[in-house]
């Protein structure tokens, strides 16, 4: 059964860091690419960055670039999202996500889902 699990949300002050973990299991795939996405209350759900497993390539959402950094640890199965200079408009709940059989990131529908951790950046 594939899993993901996020972890390391919390409160923090505008300009503070946080880093993101993303857990996952029971991958049987060889290509895939593991994404971050965020939704803000009233607000759609939209895409961060994205990792694939195949060559590292990443990719960044304009508003996070510079900011956001995403790396992967093959042997611990985790994606981590170290996160800088946060804003309080970085405030939502962070998920992360994997489209299978792919090797580049783009825009997919992926296929399986964490259950999100919240970030809150005040001001």
């Amino acid at each position: 059964e594939v899993q993901l699990v996020e972890s390391g949300g919390g409160l923090v002050q505008a300009g503070g860091s946080l880093r993101l973990s993303c857990a996952y299991s029971g991958f049987t795939f060889d290509d895939y690419v593991i994404g971050w996405f965020r939704q803000a209350p009233g607000k759609e759900r939209e895409g961060v960055s994205c990792i694939s497993n195949s060559d590292g390539s990443t990719a960044y959402a304009d508003s996070v670039k510079g900011r956001f950094a995403i790396s992967s640890d093959n042997v611990k199965n985790m994606v981590l999202l170290q996160m800088n200079s946060l804003k309080p408009e970085d405030t939502a709940v962070y998920y992360c996500a994997t489209r299978v059989f792919v090797t580049n990131c783009g825009d997919y529908d992926y296929d399986y889902w964490g259950q999100g951790t919240q970030v809150t950046v005040s001001s």
